[in-house]
């Protein structure tokens, strides 16, 4: 298996969503943000990278009527 390179930044981000999903809280944009220390615009590209790197998965709300933005689940690492 090859092993995937991260950034400084995205390692925060991977763990910052692995955190939030491990104490059950929905790891939406701004969640991630404040539990790693960044802005939600410094975010969007350590999301976007760690989602080509098939590390996190975006997810839409699946309630209709009820769209509290993306949220994003990390895969797990074998």
């Amino acid at each position: 298996m090859q092993e995937v390179r991260l950034s400084d930044v995205e390692a925060r981000v991977y763990d910052a969503v692995a955190a939030l999903e491990a104490r059950g809280q929905v790891p939406y944009p701004d969640m991630i943000a404040q539990e790693c220390g960044l802005t939600e615009e410094q975010l969007q590209t350590p999301l976007h990278l760690l989602t080509e790197k098939n590390l996190l998965h975006r997810e839409d709300s699946p309630m209709a009527g009820l769209d509290f933005g993306p949220r994003f689940c990390a895969q797990q690492l074998a």
